[in-house]
C-alpha cells in the first residue's frame, strides 16, 4: 500500500494542518517511510507470542478488599462547614 500525496493532503485537511507544496512533499515521502518500517513488522512472526494486555509483568496491583471499621456518624461530621444532627448541609443546585 503505497502513500500517495492525495492521502496526505487529504489527512492535513482532516487535522486542520495548513501545509505548503513543500511541506507535502516531505510529509509524503517521511509518512511513506513509516509505513514501510510499519509494514516490517508483519515480516515477523508471532504465531508463538503470547497476546499482552500490558507490557510490563504486572499482576494485580489493587489491594484486597477488607471489611474494617467505619466513621462514626459524628467523626464525619465533626469538620463539616455545615450540618445537623445527621448530615452534611450543602447548598441546592438546582
Amino acid at each position: 500500500m503505497a502513500l500517495t500525496r492525495d492521502d496526505v493532503e487529504k489527512v492535513s485537511l482532516l487535522a486542520r494542518l495548513q501545509l505548503t507544496d513543500d511541506e507535502l512533499n516531505s510529509m509524503t515521502e517521511h509518512l511513506s517511510q513509516i509505513i514501510q518500517y510499519v509494514h516490517q513488522l508483519d515480516e515477523i512472526n508471532t504465531d508463538d507470542v503470547a497476546p499482552l494486555a500490558h507490557t510490563l509483568d504486572i499482576t494485580n496491583v489493587l489491594a484486597d478488599d477488607v471489611v474494617a471499621d467505619c466513621l462514626s456518624r459524628e467523626a464525619a461530621l465533626q469538620n463539616a462547614p455545615q450540618r445537623d444532627e445527621e448530615c452534611f448541609r450543602v447548598p441546592a443546585v438546582l
